[in-house]
């Protein structure tokens, strides 16, 4: 089922993975008979909420032709750029001659494969009448210790402290000019950040714990059992 309002999807994938320590990037590891991002786009392309999926993939990069799904006709692949910023930028450039200002773009991590379509038209619904947007989060159960050089300095309030996830929904025009505005500023690590350096405040929505992006190789095996119970 379409969503009443026009969205499209963006996943930055130029990484490397280099915490997985690996033979390739994350993305083109294998899950439960396919690579990461076969399944992450899979699960956007089969939620039925956009028109197009937007991947930015590094001009290096030898996997991605070799992929079927890289021909899938509601994917267009974008050239990768050195940070997540630059990327996700890159992608926004190769819509402008399909998407509207007004429409909504979705951020959506190549290394997160457990995306359920539930989570993506719970966003979509929630956030589509706002002036921001806002990302999918998790609220924190753990205490929260803030630490300098290994020694606890203060306990957070983790009332106030949420993880973000993605996707992340913006506006379009709203979030390239963003990005554009804050191009090289490091404290831009997601789209959200970009939107707050600017002085706008996104909206969160609780999404689901199995959610999880790949970053270790034991994430993997996690993902696997995550997508053993949503089936």
């Amino acid at each position: 089922m379409k969503p009443t309002v026009q969205c499209w999807a963006v996943v930055p994938a130029a990484g490397v993975g280099k915490r997985m320590q690996a033979d390739r990037p994350k993305q083109y590891l294998p899950l439960a008979g396919k690579t990461v991002i076969e399944h992450t786009l899979t699960r956007l392309l089969e939620s039925g909420a956009f028109q197009k999926v937007a991947v930015a993939i590094s001009v290096e990069d030898p996997y991605w032709p070799e992929l079927s799904i890289s021909k899938h006709s509601d994917v267009i692949t974008a050239p990768g750029g050195k940070e997540r910023a630059d990327s996700v930028l890159s992608a926004l450039k190769a819509l402008k001659d399909l998407a509207s200002e007004d429409d909504w773009v979705l951020v959506h991590d190549a290394a997160r494969p457990c995306l359920t379509t539930a989570d993506i038209h719970l966003q979509i619904e929630t956030l589509k009448n706002d002036g921001v947007g806002g990302i999918l989060a998790l609220s924190s159960h753990d205490t929260l210790k803030h630490v300098d050089d290994d020694t606890i300095t203060a306990t957070i309030d983790r009332k106030h402290v949420w993880r973000a996830l993605t996707p992340q929904m913006f506006k379009y025009g709203m979030l390239r000019d963003a990005l554009q505005q804050t191009e090289g500023n490091p404290a831009v690590t997601d789209e959200a950040s970009a939107l707050e350096l600017l002085g706008y405040k996104p909206k969160i929505v609780e999404g689901r714990p199995d959610n999880i992006k790949i970053t270790r190789p034991e994430d993997l095996a996690l993902a696997q059992f995550y997508m053993e119970q949503q089936a």
